[in-house]
C-alpha cells in the first residue's frame, strides 16, 4: 500500500516556495528599477564607463610616474597627453598612406566596378547595358521616394558621431581626474559608508577595477593576435597598406562586431580595387577564418583566464547584451558580468565565513 501525501509537508513546501517566489520577484523589480535609472542617466553613466576604461590602460604608467616621485597632476596630465598624442599618431598611420594613394584606391573603384560590369555583362547572367541602366533609374527613383527617410537617418546618423565625440572627450577629462585622484577615492568612500559597508564596498570596488582592468589587457591581446594574423595574410598577398589595415584591425577590435566588419570591409575593399577579385575572396575568407578564431577560441580562452569567467559564460554574455542593447551592450557584457562575478564570490566568501565556525571556537565546544 502506498503511503499517501503529507498535508502539512506539502503546506510548509508551497509556504516555502511562495516565500522564495516573492524574494525573487522583489530582486528582479530592484533590478528592473535600477535599469530603469542607468537608462535615464545614460547620458552621464556612459561617459564614466569610458573614462574608467581608458584609465585601466593608462593607470600603469602614471603609476609608474608617481612611485618614481612624480606629483599626481604632474603625472597624470603627462600621461594624458602622451595618451592623446598615441591616439593622434594611430589616426594619421591610417589616414595619411590612405590619403597618399587616394588616387589610385579611386581609379582601382572606377575599374573593379566596370569589371563586375564585363563580367555581368557575358555569361551566365548576361546583363545588358540597357538593364543596368535601367536599374540604376529605378534607384535613382526610389532615393528621390525617400529622401525624408534618407535626411533622417543622416542626421540620426551625425547626432550619433557627436555624441560620441562628447562622450570621448568627457571620457578623457574623466581619465584626467581618474588618474590624479584615483588612489584617493577607496579611502573617502570608506569614510561616507556606515558600519560594515565601509569595508565591504571599497574591497569590492578594488576588485571590480582589477577586474576590469584583466578585461582590457585581454582584449587588447585579442586585438593585436587579429592585427597580427590578419596582417600577415595581407603581406602575403602584397596588398598594399599592410600597416594601416593592421593598425586599424587593432583598434577596431575594442568595438564588438561592428569593428570587426567595419575592419574587414576595408581590407576586403582595398585588396579589391589593387590585387583584384581573386585575392579579395581570399583576404575575406582570412578574415572570416580570423574572426572565428578570435570569438571562438581566443576571446574566450583569454578573457576566461584573466577574469575568471569559463569560456561559454562569456560567449553567452556577449549574446545576450548583443540582443538587449546592440553594440554597447556586446561591449559591457564580458565586463559587467565579471564585476557581477565579483560582488558574487565576496558575499558568497562572508557568508561562508559567518557560517562556518572559526577554528577556536570548534575546539573550545570539543573541549
Amino acid at each position: 500500500m502506498s503511503a499517501g501525501l503529507s498535508a502539512a509537508r506539502t503546506r510548509a513546501a508551497l509556504r516555502t516556495s511562495a516565500r522564495v517566489s516573492g524574494e525573487l520577484l522583489l530582486i528582479l523589480v530592484m533590478l528592473a528599477v535600477t535599469l530603469w535609472v542607468l537608462g535615464r542617466m545614460w547620458s552621464v553613466v556612459w561617459p564614466l564607463l569610458v573614462g574608467l576604461l581608458l584609465t585601466t590602460l593608462t593607470w600603469p604608467p602614471a603609476r609608474f610616474l608617481r612611485r618614481h616621485g612624480w606629483r599626481p597632476a604632474l603625472a597624470a596630465a603627462v600621461v594624458t597627453v602622451a595618451f592623446l598624442l598615441v591616439v593622434l599618431g594611430i589616426v594619421a598611420l591610417i589616414a595619411v598612406p590612405m590619403s597618399s594613394q587616394t588616387d589610385e584606391l579611386t581609379d582601382g573603384v572606377v575599374e573593379g566596378i566596370q569589371r563586375l560590369r564585363e563580367w555581368a555583362a557575358g555569361p551566365p547572367l548576361n546583363i545588358g547595358d540597357d538593364e543596368i541602366t535601367g536599374a540604376m533609374d529605378s534607384a535613382v527613383a526610389r532615393i528621390q521616394d525617400s529622401v525624408g527617410s534618407i535626411t533622417t537617418a543622416v542626421a540620426t546618423g551625425v547626432g550619433a558621431v557627436v555624441n560620441g565625440l562628447i562622450t570621448a572627450v568627457l571620457g578623457v577629462f574623466l581619465m584626467f581626474f581618474f588618474l590624479k585622484d584615483g588612489p584617493r577615492f577607496l579611502p573617502w568612500l570608506g569614510r561616507q559608508l556606515p558600519g560594515r559597508l565601509a569595508t565591504d564596498v571599497p574591497v569590492v570596488a578594488l576588485r571590480g577595477w582589477e577586474t576590469l582592468g584583466s578585461f582590457v589587457r585581454s582584449q587588447a591581446l585579442v586585438g593585436l593576435l587579429d592585427a597580427v594574423f590578419i596582417g600577415l595574410g595581407l603581406w602575403i598577398l602584397d596588398v598594399p597598406l599592410v600597416l594601416p589595415l593592421a593598425v586599424l584591425t587593432f583598434v577596431s577590435a575594442f568595438v564588438p562586431i561592428v569593428g570587426a566588419l567595419f575592419a574587414g570591409f576595408v581590407a576586403v575593399l582595398i585588396a579589391l580595387v589593387s590585387n583584384g577579385l581573386t585575392d579579395a575572396l581570399i583576404v575575406l575568407a582570412i578574415i572570416v577564418v580570423v574572426q572565428q578564431l578570435e570569438g571562438n577560441v581566443f576571446q574566450p580562452i583569454l578573457q576566461s583566464r584573466g577574469l575568471g569567467l569559463h569560456a561559454a559564460v562569456i560567449l553567452l554574455a556577449v549574446t545576450l547584451g548583443g540582443s538587449l542593447s546592440g553594440i554597447v551592450g556586446s561591449l559591457l557584457a564580458v565586463p559587467l558580468a565579471a564585476l557581477i562575478a565579483v560582488v558574487w564570490n565576496y558575499v558568497r566568501d562572508q557568508l561562508t565565513d559567518q557560517l562556518t565556525d572559526p577554528p577556536e571556537a570548534a575546539a573550545t565546544a570539543d573541549g
